[in-house]
């Protein structure tokens, strides 16, 4: 492994590592104040009112909604526009709209921001993974891969730190935290060139740039059909879990005996939990995938997701029974730090960001459908029925992995 890297490829590696950094801080601001602060915009309601759950969940599928559509767009503009002029853009978009958010004043209104939001962190995800599969040595991919996912992780970790030290505060106070990110994009325009591949297909194609049909078309389409197959039903699992497993970890019986600021301690303690044994996750994923390949490692993975799932939720538990299980079931979300590496490669350079952005983010779309459809047939103050039947989505999805494509490994 050629352990040398140049200024450039350092530069392209810090600017897209603190994107994902505070993609994580901007995503998981609301899972953490999600009751209270839905509650409050619904006048007050108690936290176990099956109406805060429903809208709750509204505006979560609007994100996640939003997370796919900005994917899409912002992929479309970063093979056409560049990778570093877009990814300033999509980290503008979502901090200024996550700081937005601390003026909402209805359920609606909190929505709206939310969806806005969710467009430039979709967005930065595709953006930033092409940028570095263009600029970095593939030998280095699975670390990478490992080291982009740690950050969005380590944003979350400062989410909850936040959410901690403002646990007296009133919930919407938390948005502001949202608004750092935009500083980094100063940085971005002046440090951070073009990429040479990015360049030469550009001038290769001579204004004829592929369009999103040509995902399509050829080969190209079994690659877009599988990957789309896996993302939609590993990703609709996993944001179950991201979402409800906060609200049923807030409305156990010994839960709301507790104060609203205990309630938000062990909320920010249970997801230091799930993201710190998912950082360790992500590099034993990167250390599989050298060994096994990227498919069969996010496959298996899956299948261990699965399990963890089912063991953790197939019976009641109180909140020190699951803080237990949340470490391992971490610990599997290694499985998407891959994604960020292998999806790029498989698609034609000017068809890169909009390949995996569109790929990914239609899984975000079921996400978004899965959260609102597992919200509805869940049972006012007890969530563990919706995050046991997610996680047998894991089953489905560790099959459809092993039917991606090997050649890129």
């Amino acid at each position: 492994m050629n352990r040398r890297l140049t200024p450039w490829q350092l530069k392209s590696g810090i600017a897209a590592w603190l994107g994902w950094m505070f993609d994580g801080l901007d995503m998981h601001l609301y899972t953490l104040v999600a009751a209270p602060f839905v509650a409050l915009l619904l006048g007050g309601l108690a936290t176990t009112d099956p109406a805060v759950g429903r809208y709750a969940s509204i505006i979560q599928g609007a994100f996640l909604l939003g997370w796919a559509l900005g994917g899409g767009v912002f992929g479309f503009i970063g093979d056409r526009l560049g990778r570093s002029r877009t990814l300033s853009l999509t980290v503008l978009t979502y901090a200024a709209f996550t700081g937005l958010s601390f003026f909402a004043q209805t359920w609606w209104e909190l929505m709206i921001f939310r969806f806005l939001a969710a467009l430039g962190i979709g967005g930065e995800w595709a953006v930033g993974a092409s940028l570095l599969a263009e600029t970095w040595p593939k030998t280095w991919r699975p670390w990478i891969a490992a080291a982009l996912q740690s950050g969005v992780n380590i944003g979350i970790l400062a989410a909850v730190a936040a959410n901690f030290f403002l646990a007296s505060a009133p919930p919407r106070c938390l948005f502001l935290v949202g608004v750092l990110p935009a500083l980094l994009v100063f940085w971005i325009r002046r440090a951070v060139p073009e990429t040479a591949e990015w360049h030469a297909a550009k001038a290769g194609a001579k204004n004829h740039a592929p369009g999103l049909g040509e995902l399509f078309r050829g080969e190209t389409r079994r690659i877009t059909l599988w990957v789309m197959i896996v993302c939609g039903i590993s990703l609709t699992a996993h944001w179950a879990f991201m979402f409800w497993h906060q609200q049923h970890l807030r409305n156990l019986p010994d839960v709301l005996a507790m104060t609203p600021e205990q309630r938000n301690k062990l909320a920010s303690t249970a997801m230091y939990l799930v993201i710190g044994s998912s950082i360790l996750g992500n590099f034993f994923s990167g250390c599989l995938a050298r060994h096994l390949g990227y498919r069969a490692t996010i496959a298996w993975t899956f299948l261990a997701y699965f399990a963890v799932m089912f063991g953790a939720y197939h019976t009641p538990r109180d909140h020190a029974a699951l803080l237990c299980w949340f470490p391992l079931i971490g610990f599997c979300q290694g499985a998407f730090a891959l994604f960020t590496m292998y999806l790029p490669p498989l698609f034609p350079t000017l068809l890169r960001t909009t390949g995996a952005g569109f790929c990914y983010n239609i899984g975000r779309i079921a996400a978004a459908f899965g959260t609102v459809f597992f919200g509805l047939f869940s049972k006012v103050g007890d969530h563990r029925a919706v995050l046991f039947y997610a996680g047998f989505l894991f089953l489905p999805a560790a099959v459809a992995a092993f039917m991606m494509p090997k050649v890129k490994d």
